[in-house]
C-alpha cells in the first residue's frame, strides 16, 4: 500500500486512494496538478501518479467539465475519483452533480449507477480570502441520491485509519454520487487511537448500507452524568473535543460529543440518544449560520424528541464575507472560547 507510516489525516486519505487505486484497475483519480512531484494542492494525492501513471489524470481547469467526464466514466464501468482543489469552487460542479450524476440511476430504473466520489477541501483559517476559504457543503446536503461524508481523525483497528477507510469504502462500495468533504485543517491532525483517547469513553456506531459510516461518540471517563450534547463534524469536531475538556475541568460542565461522517442522508439516531440523556443540543459547524447543518440537526431531534429538547443552540460562522487579516477571519470564524461560552449559557438555564 505504502512505505510510509500513518500518522495523519492526511496520511490515512492518500493511503486510502493509494489501497483503492491498487484494489481495482476501474478506479481512476482525476483533477487539477495533481502528478508528481506537485501531488496536489494539499498533497493528498502524492506518489499516486508515480504509482498509477495510467490511472491518475491531470485535467484543464474546468470543474464542471472534470466531473461530466467522471460522470461518463462511471456510466461505462469506472469507478472515478474527482479532486476539486479548493471546495469553493464546488459551486461549479452543482449542475453536474445536481441535475445529471444523482439523477441517472433513478432515471433509468437502476440500469445503471454512478460511482463518482468527489473529494474537495474546505474552509478557512488559513488566510485564503473570501473565494478559497468557505466551507460550502450546506449547498449539497438534502440532494436526493448524494451522500456527503466527512472524515474524523480517529484511527480504530484499519490500517488505513478511519478518514482513509472511509474514503477507500466510498470509491471502492458506494454505486452513487458520494460528495467527500476535508477540511483543511485537518490534514495534518494527528490520528486519534485508542491509546491517547484513554480519558474519554468512546462509543462508535455505524449505519450499514454500502459500506460503514461511522459515528463516534465521545465523554470523558468517570465523570458525572452528562448535561449537554456537543455535536460537530470535520475539524470543528477537534475544536468541539478540546471544549469538551475545558469545560470538564475549569467548568465541571460535563457533556458528551457526537460525531457523525456521514453528513447526508441524515443519519441522527446517535443524538437522540445522547440528547435523551442530557435535554440540551449544541450544534457546531464551520459553514455560516442560517439553514446550515446545524439547524436541520435541531429541526430533526425536536421533531423526534418533543419536549425532551430543551434547550438548543447553535455556533457557526458569521454571515459576511471572509475576510484575509488574520484577527478579522480569527473573529469570523467559531473558536474554542465560543464553544465554551455558550454551553456555560445553556448549562445555567
Amino acid at each position: 500500500m505504502t512505505d510510509r507510516e500513518i500518522l495523519t489525516v492526511l496520511d490515512s486519505l492518500n493511503a486510502g486512494l493509494h489501497q483503492a487505486l491498487a484494489d481495482d484497475p476501474q478506479v481512476f483519480l482525476l483533477g487539477e496538478d495533481i502528478l508528481d512531484p506537485y501531488g496536489g494542492s494539499f498533497k493528498v494525492t502524492r506518489g499516486l501518479s508515480t504509482a498509477f501513471p495510467d490511472r491518475v489524470l491531470t485535467t484543464p481547469i474546468s470543474e464542471a467539465g472534470i466531473t461530466g467526464v467522471a460522470g461518463g466514466m462511471a456510466l461505462r464501468g469506472m469507478r472515478p475519483v474527482v479532486e476539486v482543489m479548493f471546495g469553493d469552487f464546488s459551486t461549479l460542479i452543482a449542475d453536474q452533480v445536481i441535475n445529471h450524476l444523482v439523477k441517472f440511476g433513478p432515471m433509468y430504473n437502476g440500469q445503471v449507477s454512478v460511482p463518482v466520489v468527489i473529494r474537495t477541501p474546505m474552509g478557512g483559517r488559513r488566510g485564503y480570502g473570501p473565494t478559497h476559504s468557505q466551507t460550502l457543503e450546506k449547498l449539497f446536503l438534502g440532494t436526493p441520491g448524494l451522500t456527503v461524508l466527512a472524515p474524523f481523525q480517529f484511527k480504530g483497528d484499519s490500517d488505513l485509519g478511519a478518514p482513509g477507510q472511509l474514503l477507500y469504502d466510498a470509491v471502492l462500495k458506494q454505486e452513487q454520487p458520494t460528495f467527500f468533504v476535508e477540511n483543511k485543517l485537518q490534514y495534518l491532525l494527528k490520528l486519534l487511537t485508542p491509546d491517547n483517547l484513554q480519558e474519554y469513553e468512546l462509543t462508535e456506531t455505524s449505519q450499514v448500507q454500502e459500506f460503514p459510516r461511522p459515528c463516534y461518540t465521545l465523554s470523558l471517563k468517570g465523570a458525572p452524568d452528562t448535561q449537554l450534547t456537543l455535536t460537530a463534524y470535520g475539524y470543528m469536531s477537534h475544536l468541539a473535543l478540546e471544549a469538551l475538556h475545558s469545560l470538564a475541568f475549569e467548568d465541571e460542565i460535563f457533556a458528551e460529543l457526537v460525531i457523525p461522517t456521514q453528513l447526508s442522508p441524515f443519519e441522527l439516531s446517535p443524538v437522540f440518544e445522547s440528547v435523551r440523556k442530557t435535554n440540551r443540543l449544541l450544534t457546531i459547524e464551520e459553514g455560516t449560520f442560517s439553514l446550515g447543518w446545524g439547524a436541520e440537526v435541531l429541526a430533526r431531534t425536536a421533531e423526534a424528541l418533543g419536549t425532551g429538547l430543551h434547550q438548543a443552540g447553535r455556533i457557526a460562522s458569521r454571515e459576511s464575507v471572509i475576510p484575509v487579516g488574520k484577527d478579522l477571519e480569527t473573529a469570523f470564524f467559531p473558536q474554542v472560547a465560543d464553544i465554551v461560552n455558550k454551553a456555560r449559557e445553556m448549562a445555567a438555564e
